[in-house]
């Protein structure tokens, strides 16, 4: 029997399910140099360190999840793990500012862009 790219670890999945990956690591590129972008712009701001540590940091987790997500099946359960930290740790962070007070649009952005990150995680999990 032929094997194709709609058999993974064996058993056969919804077609669907590589272009989830790829989606999911494509998103996780963009979200990681948009983070670190927004923590220069952060630490420009206010010159101090905490938005651009906590930034860089999470960013270059980001970056990581979706290079692990590119590099096959062997680490696609480590790069949706790291996905999912490093936006459940920004939605954390923004997600209660923007509900709790008039955020600035910076905010809402990284709030909508990590609930984004957060359900593609969910999706790829259960299509995983």
């Amino acid at each position: 029997m032929e094997r194709s790219i709609f058999w993974v670890t064996g058993r056969p999945v919804s077609p669907i399910t590589p272009h989830v990956i790829q989606v999911a690591g494509i998103y996780y590129f963009v979200f990681g140099v948009l983070t670190v972008l927004g923590g220069i712009v952060g630490y420009w701001k206010t010159k101090r360190l905490q938005p651009l540590s906590v930034a860089v940091i999470c960013g270059l987790t980001l970056l990581v999840a979706g290079g692990l997500l590119s590099c096959g099946e062997t680490y696609l359960m480590s790069g949706l793990i790291l996905g999912m930290l490093a936006t459940a740790g920004l939605s954390g962070q923004f997600i209660p500012q923007v509900m709790t007070n008039r955020a600035a649009p910076q905010v809402i952005l990284m709030a909508v862009l990590s609930g984004i990150g957060m359900l593609l995680t969910l999706i790829a999990f259960a299509k995983k």
